[in-house]
């Protein structure tokens, strides 16, 4: 046989096989075109929605008892990135579920996933951050509060209480973590992102107190803790839980940003007279509040949260770290003092 024999003979079925593909109909196209409207979006819970730094969204400061405290001054509004929109769907008190895929309702807001999904379809979703895992088995604000009832009985058992289950707590929070983010991977997958289209990070949480603070703010108008806890909860407990929220992000090949030593200095009353140099907010009262029988029970909500400093400050770390090609960094102050992003050897 010929070679041109040959070559038709290998050419003709291959030929027959593009015409009978041409003909099929093609599925309909999933996600926006390249031409959409490109988005940051934001998910996940207090430190990400914004709690503590004020300036709420119109709906989510008690409105129908909605409570997500989404503030126009929360990190992802300073996180700097070349996209036409900015999407903050964080909820304050949320947890792991609620971010991920599920039925169930929480602070009158579903599943921040299919949140995700329907913007999705309409911008071109390139960078989502995530904040999640404090309000699962940690019960971090439950901690702080725990630590607040010891002060105030002169207890000296809270720390020491919380150290036999806290390594057993963040275990059984990382799977959680790991689902959500999977379920926000799926939801993008499914509007026709791959993985390369887009960056997920999941950042850890700051302590927002810290041992190293004047004895006259060691009250209920600073910091009510004793210093035994707060050496724990700076030096144990939430070191322990960002290496569970590393571990999540880990098995789905999410970014990571470490915040654990972000408030260094920097703490709620760690600067003593000097408060507009802390990034936390020291207990907080709302007392016009009080006399609401409604808003009674969040009065104490924005306590011993990142403030808008500390806000604007997570947002410049978290933009330095997105122009690398780190996959995981810790924030530290530079020389100047602002937070920068130091990478990690993978």
């Amino acid at each position: 046989m010929s070679r041109r024999a040959v070559a038709l003979a290998l050419v003709l079925p291959l030929v027959a096989l593009l015409l009978l593909v041409a003909d099929a109909s093609l599925p309909d196209r999933v996600g926006p075109g390249p031409d959409a409207p490109t988005a940051i979006v934001a998910l996940g819970d207090s430190t990400m929605s914004g709690e503590g730094a004020g300036s709420y969204e119109p709906g989510t400061d008690g409105e129908d008892d909605n409570w997500c405290h989404r503030s126009t001054k929360a990190s992802v509004h300073h996180t700097k990135a070349p996209v036409d929109k900015v999407f903050n769907l964080a909820c304050s008190g949320a947890n792991a579920e609620q971010v991920g895929l599920t039925d169930r309702v929480r602070n009158t807001e579903g599943s921040q996933a299919r949140q995700l999904a329907r913007i999705a379809r309409e911008y071109r979703v390139t960078t989502v951050l995530v904040a999640v895992g404090a309000n699962d088995d940690p019960r971090f604000s439950d901690v702080l509060g725990t630590c607040l009832q010891a002060w105030i009985q002169r207890r000296n058992d809270c720390s020491k209480a919380l150290t036999d289950d806290w390594r057993g707590r963040v275990d059984r929070m990382s799977p959680k973590v790991e689902r959500a983010l999977r379920d926000i991977r799926q939801v993008l997958h499914d509007s026709g992102y791959t993985p390369r289209s887009y960056t997920l990070v999941l950042q850890s949480y700051a302590a927002p107190v810290s041992p190293d603070l004047p004895l006259d703010l060691q009250n209920l108008a600073g910091c009510p803790l004793r210093t035994a806890d707060l050496r724990w909860v700076r030096d144990n407990a939430v070191d322990e839980l960002s290496a569970g929220l590393r571990k999540a992000a880990s098995a789905v090949g999410a970014r990571f940003l470490d915040l654990s030593r972000a408030g260094d200095g920097h703490e709620a009353c760690a600067r003593g007279k000097d408060a507009d140099d802390e990034w936390f907010t020291r207990l907080t009262v709302d007392f016009e509040g009080l006399r609401d029988e409604a808003r009674a029970r969040h009065a104490l909500q924005e306590s011993f949260h990142p403030n808008a400093r500390g806000h604007e400050q997570f947002g410049r770390c978290m933009t330095a770290f997105l122009a690398t090609p780190a996959r995981s960094a810790t924030c530290v102050a530079d020389q100047a003092g602002n937070l920068t992003p130091i990478p990690e050897r993978d």
